[in-house]
């Protein structure tokens, strides 16, 4: 069975507050870890009520502070917001802390509009044209330093913290493979390109000092309950929070509702790649997910309301993954 991972976009529900949002994600965090799941990931975003991650370096430091065993990192950090040093900085500290279990996983979108991209930068001039680059240079500052060289990461040089491309488009699938690095498609909110970009970075990778073979992995909407109907219920809160941040009215996670009128717009397009149902019909959809796609790795999102639920539908995960393995 290939490795299961977390990607945890800390939820703010609505009724909770930024806080609980954060220790639910420590306490998940500890769960995952029990339950031997492979990463736990945390995603930049912000100027976004219903996402607390938005310092994402820190949270990862309170979730690789509160576990012990599991790689913990970034689902991503999005290099044109920030100068490379810094990151490189950043996550050197991290790894200076916790050797040997963080990732940093980079993508070139903003992660949030035009107007806080600008609050967040002052000016755009870092912008998604320079994201090879700055790829490039925040490589160069956590390899070990070379003599004469002026400005080092202090924490950060010689710590060769593995670098990941994320991306939903085929730009990111060529960068990774040009560069030799694996990669992480965001098939979780964008799949429309996600069978092209597998096959464009498998076809094109390049063997470097960072991976010999491509690695890809894949994102993944899961729910799983104790049955279907209440699985498809729990589904409706990320679906009314993906409609409500297309229309214009981002918000906090929503609870669970019956319907959704506007689902099936959903399910055929940003939430396409997504398993919901009781484990039964977990365990088909991922084994089905798995051989259409041949990732090396799938990385799960699950958005539910109630934090016990989605602790719950995590646990099912593990047990799905388990009778997976045992058939295998």
């Amino acid at each position: 069975m290939i490795p299961l991972s977390v990607l945890d976009l800390s939820p703010v529900v609505e009724g909770s507050d930024v806080g609980a949002a954060l220790r639910n994600s420590i306490d998940l965090a500890r769960h995952a870890e029990r339950l031997g799941f492979h990463r736990y990931w945390l995603a930049e975003h912000h100027n976004m009520p219903g996402i607390a991650s938005a310092a994402t370096a820190l949270v990862i430091g309170q979730v690789a502070a509160a576990t012990s065993t599991i790689r913990v990192g970034s689902g991503g950090i999005m290099l044109p917001n920030h100068a490379p040093l810094v990151i490189a900085e950043q996550f050197g500290t991290l790894e200076a802390l916790f050797p040997g279990r963080v990732d940093l996983a980079v993508g070139r979108a903003p992660g949030t509009d035009q107007m806080t991209a600008r609050a967040l930068r002052r000016t755009l001039a870092g912008d998604v044209d320079r994201f090879p680059q700055d790829v490039v240079e925040l490589i160069h500052y956590l390899q070990p330093s070379k003599p004469g060289q002026l400005v080092q990461a202090v924490p950060g040089e010689g710590s060769r913290v593995p670098v990941w491309i994320l991306g939903s488009s085929l730009f990111g699938a060529q960068l990774a493979a040009m560069l030799g690095l694996p990669y992480g498609f965001a098939s979780h909110f964008a799949p429309a390109q996600m069978a092209e970009a597998i096959a464009l970075y498998r076809a094109r990778f390049e063997p470097s000092e960072h991976l010999a073979a491509p690695y890809v992995m894949l994102g993944l909407n899961l729910v799983a309950a104790e049955t279907d109907d209440e699985a498809r219920r729990l589904f409706t809160s990320i679906e009314q929070a993906f409609l409500n941040l297309r229309t214009g009215r981002p918000g906090r996670l929503p609870p669970p509702v019956d319907a959704v009128p506007e689902a099936a717009m959903m399910r055929d397009g940003p939430l396409a790649s997504a398993v919901v149902g009781a484990p039964q019909t977990v365990r088909d959809g991922l084994a089905e997910f798995i051989a259409r796609y041949q990732p090396d790795e799938v990385i799960v999102t699950s958005q539910i309301y109630d934090h016990a639920q989605r602790v719950r539908s995590y646990e099912i995960l593990a047990d799905v993954r388990a009778e997976l393995a045992r058939a295998a």
